[in-house]
């Protein structure tokens, strides 16, 4: 039997998907209704986490940040069956992660972290990505059923915390993904073209594509064949400042990545491949 501990969008969506493979699951939210809801589907639920836990092999948890599963946990242990597994798929700190391995392992209790590129759809499908580093005995036990809540479970070796810096390092690109995004519609718009006519655009070109050479190429610290000179770069870079000034058009990360081109520039490295800006990010 499973327990799972945070009924927020992601975590129903993984007890649904659980219910449906036939798993019998024990659910708790602090708003006791989420959880109630999912009585409909198959899950008991309760008022207290403790109780929820109690008899539970496995303990899912899908929580806000580190300070809500510090919480959460400390108010269920109680209840934890001896030998429980707690799997921790919140988004927390590396620290924490590396905390709560040590302190659980302590307390006689074994705790890794799982964290997800995963929304609740992905959930509900067992779609999307999986993260996990730590104890590879413990990942090669748990694997088998770990992949079967989602599309690719990626295994990052022996180091604890490690899942947790990289999930934060995915989701921190997401984030500028989008900033730069709205800085290219903003531009889009500002010369009078549709949010349509980008789209139609990426649906044709995806930039995404040449991130692993890119990445490659500032790890390496390849810049002297350059594809796309830092100084053109720049170049362009003055254009859409110029139209967004002329225009009153707010962009969010485009006066951020000039000033960097310009601090590269003033080093000495105008000719050199526009990526050398991420040079000390490795």
């Amino acid at each position: 039997m499973k327990a799972f501990l945070g009924m927020g969008l992601l975590g129903s969506g993984f007890v649904k998907a659980m219910l449906q493979k036939g798993e019998t699951v024990n659910v708790w939210n602090r708003t006791a209704s989420k959880a109630k809801a999912l009585e409909a589907f198959g899950a008991k639920a309760f008022e207290h986490a403790g109780e929820a836990v109690q008899g539970a092999d496995i303990i899912h948890v899908t929580l806000k940040d580190d300070a809500t599963v510090d919480e959460v946990l400390e108010n269920a242990h109680k209840g934890f069956k001896a030998g429980a597994i707690i799997i921790d798929h919140t988004t927390t700190s590396a620290k924490g992660a590396i905390e709560r391995t040590a302190a659980w392992k302590n307390r006689g209790f074994t705790y890794l972290h799982a964290p997800v590129f995963m929304g609740p759809q992905n959930a509900l499908e067992s779609t999307g990505f999986m993260l996990a580093s730590g104890d590879q005995s413990l990942i090669e036990q748990l694997q088998p059923q770990l992949s079967k809540m989602t599309g690719k479970f990626l295994n990052f070796g022996a180091e604890d915390g490690k899942a947790a810096g990289i999930k934060l390092s995915g989701n921190l690109f997401l984030m500028s993904l989008t900033a730069g995004l709205a800085d290219a519609l903003a531009l889009a718009k500002a010369h009078g073209v549709h949010w349509h006519d980008m789209l139609d655009l990426f649906t044709n070109w995806n930039p995404a594509a040449i991130l692993p050479a890119r990445i490659k190429k500032i790890g390496e610290g390849n810049f002297n064949e350059p594809s796309w000179e830092l100084n053109m770069a720049r170049k362009d870079a003055g254009l859409m400042l110029s139209t967004a000034n002329e225009t009153h058009t707010k962009l969010i990360t485009t006066p951020s990545i000039a000033a960097a081109m310009d601090e590269w520039i003033a080093k000495g490295y105008g000719t050199s491949d526009w990526s050398i800006i991420g040079k000390d990010s490795v």
